[in-house]
């Protein structure tokens, strides 16, 4: 697999994270329970891990930006 294919397939696989994370909030009651937190919990670390992997492979395709954070 090239450099291109494997960040465009992190791409997607990122977005498919951040999807079932807005879906997740579509269907989370207004007061969360403690399962509701566990969830949450689980989503936003997988969708984390996943956007590490994307910037990952991004980075190997030679496509990297400065970080806002940064002066």
């Amino acid at each position: 697999m090239t450099d291109r294919e494997n960040a465009r397939r992190a791409a997607a696989a990122h977005t498919e994270a951040s999807r079932e994370l807005e879906s997740f909030l579509r269907r989370v009651p207004e007061v969360p329970e403690p399962e509701h937190i566990a969830e949450f919990a689980t989503l936003l670390a997988r969708e984390e891990e996943i956007r590490a992997e994307r910037q990952d492979a991004l980075d190997a395709f030679g496509l990297s930006a400065p970080s806002i954070d940064e002066p």
